[in-house]
């Protein structure tokens, strides 16, 4: 039986994507908190991110709040699958799109170990951003009083 938090991400999501059917919510308990993982379809999962992370972190600021309510911290993961349902890492599918855009512009390949670099740079600087913005998000929240 899903809990309340389960239904209740489950039915925001569900009116923001063109197939309900696919939409799943996984809960898992660990030293963290509790685990959301979102599992929708994989032509969806641009619905939920929304325009730079504006919906998904939308949904975890209406988690936080059931969670105060609930006495119980919540994190949400949106699972990135393919088309078979198995789990994409990020690094793979900016690799994937990469070869894709090749193979469109008939471009010869070049060293892949140069490539790859640049890629790894690119992710770094991106990760540590969004550390540096989390960061700032979860100072503001420590100054609210609730």
């Amino acid at each position: 039986m899903a809990t309340i938090d389960q239904q209740f991400v489950e039915y925001i999501v569900k009116t923001l994507v063109n197939n309900p059917e696919k939409v799943a919510v996984e809960r898992k308990i660990d030293e963290k908190g509790v685990l959301l993982s979102l599992t929708v379809d994989p032509s969806d999962v641009g619905r939920v991110i929304g325009k730079r992370g504006v919906t998904a972190q939308a949904i975890r600021v209406l988690l936080r709040a059931l969670g105060t309510k609930q006495d119980a911290r919540y994190n949400l993961k949106i699972v990135n699958t393919d088309e078979d349902g198995e789990e994409r890492k990020p690094r793979e599918k900016a690799v994937e799109r990469k070869e894709e855009i090749r193979e469109e512009v008939d471009e010869p390949e070049t060293n892949d170990v140069e490539e790859d670099d640049d890629l790894e740079e690119e992710t770094e600087e991106e990760t540590s951003e969004l550390a540096e913005k989390t960061r700032a998000e979860l100072a503001d929240l420590d100054d609210l009083d609730i």
